[in-house]
């Protein structure tokens, strides 16, 4: 699956009638986006470019081990090494690209980039031992995402429990911490989950308070994208107030879920610029989360 990308590092609101808007974008210091699909977007090398532009300077892509696999790695890694030799080209022609100047930043480089390689739940039923290999990959910084997805049910709900549980001892032998899907499972979730002593991430919380208690006194690291900055997520604003600072990290989920202004265009990891601009948090602290949980030398 593709999605179309266009030629630009600007950002654009999507209007009526087909038309769109050029957006100012904000201009903000390092930026990590913990979770994205760069193997779905139809030009990944540009996905790295606009993060170079725009100072997301450290980004997690996800590998499904089994709708992925290695092929979804190497189409990473060659868009990677493209985006590097690309780079300096595009900035000597930033005028080809670029109409908000104010929003690029003052030192380009490519980010830094690391991977989180595991079984989705919608994947639970056709499980295989490759998830053994793919995790060898020095890059590879955690297991994920895996958990169980009740909304879609694309696999048995007792196969996800037993491949996510699976799942969650492989990342405890390879000494890595795990990132989650849970959509409308938590409750199931915590019935069946052992919290890893390398961390656990809870991916694209999008629920209130309440719900997200248990999560933060087992101490997990909590991440929060595109919807938090949508109209109606109230809860999810109330349920920021009582995550803590040490463990709140950023991302987009791209090529889904754009943030606001953006909402309802393809998103590229470059946009977590939007929904760390909302959160208001430090930058430092949130680089520090980022880094203390998915990175390794």
């Amino acid at each position: 699956m593709t999605l179309t990308s266009s030629n630009t590092v600007d950002f654009y609101q999507r209007r009526k009638h087909g038309k769109y808007r050029l957006v100012s974008a904000p201009k903000l210091g390092p930026v990590a986006d913990t979770h994205c699909h760069l193997e779905m977007l139809e030009d990944p090398a540009w996905a790295f470019i606009r993060c170079a532009l725009h100072n997301v300077t450290f980004v997690c892509c996800v590998i499904d081990s089994v709708d992925d696999g290695q092929a979804g790695i190497d189409i990473v890694e060659e868009a990677y090494d493209k985006a590097k030799s690309e780079l300096p080209k595009v900035l000597e022609n930033l005028d080809d690209y670029c109409q908000d100047k104010n929003s690029i930043c003052d030192d380009p480089k490519i980010p830094e980039l690391r991977y989180i390689i595991g079984c989705h739940p919608h994947y639970a039923k056709d499980f295989n031992d490759d998830i053994y290999e793919l995790i060898k990959n020095p890059k590879c910084v955690a297991v994920g995402e895996i958990g169980l997805d009740f909304h879609y049910d694309l696999s048995p709900r007792e196969v996800q429990i037993e491949v996510f549980k699976k799942q969650l001892k492989i990342a405890e032998e390879a000494k890595l911490p795990v990132s989650l899907h849970i959509r409308e499972a938590h409750d199931v979730a915590l019935d069946n989950i052992k919290f890893s002593k390398y961390g656990t991430l809870l991916h694209c919380f999008n629920l209130g308070p309440e719900e997200l208690k248990p999560w933060v006194d087992a101490g997990c690291y909590i991440a929060l994208g595109g919807p938090v900055t949508f109209k109606k997520s109230d809860n999810v604003r109330e349920a920021l107030k009582y995550i803590p600072e040490d463990k709140l990290v950023t991302e987009t989920d791209a090529p889904f879920m754009a943030p606001e202004p953006l909402r309802g265009d393809v998103c590229y990891p470059d946009y977590v610029i939007f929904t760390a601009n909302f959160l208001g948090r430090d930058l430092n602290q949130l680089m520090d989360n980022a880094r203390r949980l998915l990175w390794r030398p």
